[in-house]
């Protein structure tokens, strides 16, 4: 039954969103590009949030996690050297609204290092970095205790179209994996995110294989390319919800918003034996991604589903189980999102 709820999908995604059929992104002219394996990758399936090295100015690398669900790097002021001496681009914040914490500090400007587990790096130009100060908590906040000299924070925000949920400074700019510089040749500024590691870099080489590719739409004040459209549907209902899905590595659980009648009844989290199923783009170029029933223990299975009910929203936060089952990639310079079964 979930195969042919799967299957259905694909056609129902016209009506979300707005990525569009696409010839795939030609990547032949690239050769820079370096895999940075996570810090914490071992031999078998990704079963926490990944890491990755983060340095400045040659210190030793701090273990930060790697988050594609949020954009720029969040880290303790004291772990950045000289910190008030840098360049400010003046007070910042950053909500993740999975937990309800807020970081407020400043934006400072500094080239920084990400690191892989043998020692492989690659360095940004200087760009903004949320240099925190305090912690803050939104209210009804689901992991939050708020720190006025907060330390052990270090994060590596990664994703795009993230500025309306809670993230109003989170623009381009600030993604590290978007402005890496060194080498010899051209450069696609863009990334691959995989069980074991991260690709700093688009090449002829490591988008080898099939790739599904979407083409994705440019905000309208076109400032960052808009959010993967996607269409989900609970126990093969027909016709499924559409709106957006987000691939976040920084969470083991996922989060999604759906209206009354997919929800089926279901309130606060998706029981036991749940069938989801998730299909990604519209019209000619969607296609089904993955489906899982909660609580089989599968590889692309996460931990828990938190579940909101709104009339007014589709959503889907994936977690980073997803990567069990995919690579995905991410090209800031073409606005591409690309999706390789493993």
């Amino acid at each position: 039954m979930i195969r042919a709820a799967v299957v259905g999908l694909a056609a129902a995604a016209l009506a979300a969103g707005s990525a569009r059929a696409q010839e795939p992104p030609d990547y032949s002219p690239y050769r820079e590009g370096l895999f940075l394996r996570y810090l914490d990758a071992g031999p078998g399936l990704l079963a926490r949030v990944p890491r990755i090295g983060l340095s400045f100015g040659g210190a030793e690398p701090l273990s930060a996690d790697l988050d594609s669900g949020s954009t720029g790097i969040v880290v303790a002021a004291a772990y950045i050297p000289g910190f008030d001496q840098l360049p400010s681009q003046g007070p910042g914040k950053l909500t993740y609204s999975s937990s309800g914490r807020v970081m407020v500090g400043q934006w400072v400007v500094t080239p920084v290092a990400l690191v892989g587990r043998e020692g492989a790096s690659v360095t940004t130009e200087p760009l903004p970095v949320l240099a925190v100060t305090e912690v803050r908590c939104l209210d009804h906040a689901r992991d939050c205790t708020p720190d006025p000299s907060p330390r052990h924070i270090a994060m590596v925000g990664v994703g795009f179209a993230r500025e309306a949920d809670l993230q109003s400074q989170s623009t381009p700019d600030k993604n590290p994996l978007l402005h890496v510089t060194g080498g010899n040749g051209a450069r696609r500024q863009g990334y691959i995110l995989t069980r074991e590691g991260v690709h700093a870099g688009l090449t002829r080489a490591n988008t080898q294989g099939p790739f599904r590719y979407l083409k994705l739409a440019r905000k309208p004040d076109g400032s960052d390319w808009q959010a993967t459209p996607a269409c989900i549907a609970l126990n093969g209902a027909s016709p499924p919800a559409c709106g957006t899905v987000l691939v976040d590595t920084g969470v083991g659980v996922m989060y999604t918003t759906l209206p009354a009648e997919q929800a089926q009844g279901a309130t606060g989290t998706l029981p036991p034996g749940t069938q989801m199923a998730v299909s990604v783009g519209t019209g000619e170029a969607a296609f089904p991604l993955y489906s899982f029933t909660v609580g089989d223990g599968g590889p692309l299975t996460p931990g828990a589903i938190h579940l909101r009910v709104a009339p007014d929203r589709t959503f889907v936060n994936t977690g980073f189980h997803l990567l069990n089952g995919y690579d995905v990639l991410f090209d800031g310079e073409g606005g591409y999102i690309g999706f390789r079964a493993r």
